[in-house]
């Protein structure tokens, strides 16, 4: 099977990595953060950082061809463990129905630059677009 590099344009890596990388139906991304690819900022506060957050999730698996209901498991870093009442609210209007979510971890991270929340995305895509869900 061949490996495929997915970019956006809304985000980058400073290192030669793309954002995430699939081979056949899997997607393994990078960490998806808030940071700006253009002015290298990050928002102040933890909402504003996680609603750019998901919004990468988004644009990720529109950009590889898939949707969120191809998500496996999402893994977030945060730099305060028990703040995540931004994630949830965020979580749940990305994944209303509580019968099919995709799995969830959450781990306290010192991260760097102003970040206060990242996150990566593992999911499996159809092998056929039009059966990709959401």
């Amino acid at each position: 099977m061949t490996r495929t590099s997915i970019h956006l344009e809304s985000f980058a890596h400073e290192n030669p990595v793309p954002v995430a990388s699939r081979i056949g139906p899997y997607l393994y991304s990078g960490v998806l953060t808030a940071r700006d690819p253009r002015t290298k900022e990050i928002p102040e506060g933890l909402d504003e950082q996680v609603a750019v957050v998901f919004e990468r999730i988004r644009e990720l698996m529109a950009a590889a061809g898939g949707g969120t209901g191809d998500i496996v498991k999402l893994t977030f870093w945060v730099s305060e463990l028990r703040d995540r009442t931004a994630i949830n609210r965020e979580w749940v209007a990305m994944f209303p129905d509580p019968a099919d979510r995709p799995a969830r971890q959450v781990m306290a991270a010192r991260l760097d630059r102003g970040a206060l929340v990242q996150c990566d995305v593992v999911a499996v895509l159809a092998a056929d677009a039009r059966e990709h869900r959401r």
